[in-house]
């Protein structure tokens, strides 16, 4: 009911897209709107995104290219995905807030009783650690396929804890991802999910990761079976990302000498906490950015 916030968000974030730009430095801002349900919601949010855009584009005398897409974290977004695609150049699976969906759980008060219902086996593990592969995955990989139907070199990718669960990357994987993104801490965790055995694939070494309070490689050069890159997260909410690659002073230039070009990722977000689910204020990341 309040697109105007979408809208300054989207100035920012293309503002800051140009002065970059200036300084010659080549980037790609992917501005990504959240809690999509319909096409209709996407269609209308975008039409406004980049009339804003094209202000700030001309105000500036600049040419950025840019991308606008959604993160799909409400079930209906992804059972229909096949239209969202229409109007959106990427997605995002929120798993956070999709597993909240999902299984009718709030994040705030699972855990008075998650641990309970797996000790019982009722649940094999906490859905919040671990992507519910049979229920939460299914549907996932719906909105992949059906993504794709509609725009077959579709990216995407998923963003939550989950980005930094071994069993859980491998399933991104599986389902023709290009991309997952977890919080600082997780980081470490997820370039080891991402070994595997064959001779690294120089050409596609990821960017380096940035975290809001500490920092560290994406896995290095990895094999070509698992080209996949762990991005670093401080939160996201309920709000639209950018990642505008190619910014060497935020990743502190090329750490990894096979990487030239290393990315910066800033989320602003109307809402953000634990992740993204709930909460109130900004949130700010920095992180690689690249397809497999």
């Amino acid at each position: 009911t309040y697109p105007e916030i979408y809208d300054m968000q989207v100035r920012a974030i293309m503002e800051a897209a140009c002065a970059v730009a200036a300084g010659g430095v080549g980037v790609l801002p992917e501005i990504m709107i959240p809690l999509v349900g319909t096409v209709e919601e996407l269609s209308r949010l975008r039409e406004r995104a980049e009339k804003v855009a094209a202000e700030v584009l001309a105000n500036a005398e600049a040419m950025v290219d840019y991308q606008i897409g959604t993160m799909i974290e409400i079930p209906r977004a992804a059972v229909t995905a096949d239209r969202v695609a229409e109007a959106a150049d990427f997605f995002s699976f929120g798993t956070n807030d999709l597993t909240q969906m999902m299984f009718g759980y709030s994040r705030d008060d699972a855990g008075v009783f998650l641990p309970e219902y797996v000790e019982k086996g009722i649940l094999e593990e906490d859905p919040f650690q671990v992507l519910d592969r049979e229920g939460v995955g299914t549907v996932v990989e719906m909105g992949v396929q059906r993504g794709r139907a509609t725009k077959p070199d579709l990216k995407v990718g998923i963003c939550g804890e989950h980005g930094g669960d071994p069993s859980s990357i491998e399933f991104c994987y599986q389902a023709g991802m290009n991309y997952v993104s977890c919080s600082p801490y997780r980081v470490p965790i997820a370039r080891l999910a991402t070994v595997t055995d064959g001779p690294p694939q120089r050409s596609n070494c990821p960017t380096v990761v940035v975290g809001t309070r500490n920092w560290a490689l994406a896995s290095p050069c990895q094999p070509p079976a698992m080209r996949r890159l762990a991005q670093g997260s401080g939160g996201v909410g309920a709000g639209l990302q950018c990642c505008v690659r190619g910014a060497r002073a935020a990743a502190r230039g090329p750490v990894n000498p096979t990487d030239s070009m290393p990315s910066w990722r800033t989320t602003p977000g109307v809402g953000c906490a634990r992740g993204g689910a709930g909460g109130a204020g900004p949130s700010f990341r920095s992180g690689g950015c690249a397809p497999w």
